[in-house]
């Protein structure tokens, strides 16, 4: 596996739980505007070597997940912001452009310290 992307979660919002009973996950690097640090998983900041594709692979905390569809904006504010918005949903597409799908599962468990990655098969 090719790493694309890897990051560090440094902090988790208070209100991330509000996202995850819709089976979606905010994430933001830790310039994240303060007004949104309530409902985002924060990592540190890092590089995206590779755009994300389908067929990539998502791993949070060592879970792992396949990404079935990759919003038009998700790879410059992945780039940018270290930012998307993760649906968990197994649908091969989504309305807003900054959202990536992955396959229909519970939400990872979050940990100060896990990575968020994404691999290249």
């Amino acid at each position: 596996m090719i790493t694309k992307y890897e990051a560090k979660i440094t902090e988790i919002g208070e209100e991330v739980d509000l996202f995850a009973e819709e089976n979606m996950m905010v994430i933001f690097n830790n310039t994240v505007p303060e007004e949104l640090r309530s409902f985002a998983v924060i990592h540190e900041q890092a590089d995206l070597l590779e755009g994300v594709e389908v067929g990539d692979f998502l791993e949070i905390n060592n879970e792992r997940f396949e990404i079935l569809f990759v919003g038009a904006k998700v790879n410059e504010t992945l780039r940018d912001l270290g930012h998307c918005t993760i649906a968990f949903t197994g649908d091969a597409t989504a309305n807003l452009p900054g959202t990536m799908c992955v396959e229909k599962t519970p939400l990872p468990e979050l940990a100060l310290g896990a990575e968020i990655r994404i691999l290249k098969a």
